[in-house]
């Protein structure tokens, strides 16, 4: 016979309050015995340590002086030129020629007798002496005249070499030489185009690619929507036309466009 086991019966709450309480006093006074027996150990006592008190002495620093900067040298004064002395010497004053002075002998008539005077000779007066006198004087120098430099005209400047010419532009189509590098892109807002129609644009681009000129011709469009895909196009890049290396302009490129409304 087999058996069966009694269902256990729950243990009422009562009960499981009590051992819970009886668990946290056990722990409670478990902690404070260990309180109360550590409290009542002695702290080891530590043997004092002697040390000397440190001597501190403050030094002051002298800064050392700065060497004084040399001195310029003074630069030696040039003494000016002495002027030259000049001797003038003046040349002595000839002597006037004596002068001769003739006695003609004079007959005095007498009633009885004519006496004839011996002639007197007339002693030569002493001419006077001019003294020569010589006398220095210092003359200056008179400055050279100065004459002014020459101009000197700069030379003639040199004429830059002429530009070469562009190269002329060449006749090409879509997909006979070029292509589109970045397609023109044409964007309409509601309303703005009411029916369907149709544009041919002339388009001339330089070396580079680049789209300097687009022109609507035989256009059904309004005159807005022309000048609207004429800047798309204008906004747009075409690859490089290259004949044997050399970049050329382009021109004749002919882009269509058809736009229908639904």
């Amino acid at each position: 016979m087999s058996q069966i086991a009694a269902p256990q019966m729950p243990t009422p709450p009562n009960q499981m309050k009590k051992k819970a309480i009886s668990i946290v006093a056990a722990v409670l006074i478990g902690h404070v015995g260990v309180i109360w027996g550590v409290s009542q150990m002695k702290a080891p006592e530590l043997a004092p340590i002697d040390k000397k008190p440190l001597k501190v002495r403050f030094v002051k620093l002298q800064e050392s002086p700065r060497p004084l900067p040399p001195k310029p040298k003074a630069e030696p004064k040039k003494e000016p030129p002495k002027p030259k002395e000049v001797k003038i010497v003046e040349k002595p004053v000839p002597a006037p020629p004596k002068k001769v002075e003739k006695v003609q002998q004079v007959q005095k008539q007498t009633a009885p007798k004519t006496v004839t005077a011996p002639p007197i000779e007339a002693k030569p007066t002493p001419a006077p002496v001019v003294p020569t006198v010589v006398t220095e004087t210092k003359v200056k120098p008179a400055p050279a005249p100065v004459t002014p430099p020459a101009p000197v005209t700069p030379p003639a400047p040199a004429t830059p070499p002429a530009p070469p010419a562009p190269p002329a532009p060449k006749n090409v189509s879509l997909g006979g030489g070029v292509s589109w590098l970045r397609a023109p892109k044409v964007s309409m807002s509601p309303g703005e185009l009411r029916s369907s129609c149709s544009m041919v644009v002339d388009i001339t681009a330089n070396e580079q690619g680049k789209v300097t000129t687009a022109t609507a011709r035989n256009s059904s469009c309004s005159p807005a929507v022309n000048r609207k895909v004429e800047s798309a196009v204008r906004r747009a890049q075409l690859t490089k036309y290259v004949e044997n290396g050399v970049a050329y302009p382009i021109r004749g490129v002919e882009q269509p466009f058809d736009f229908q409304v639904k």
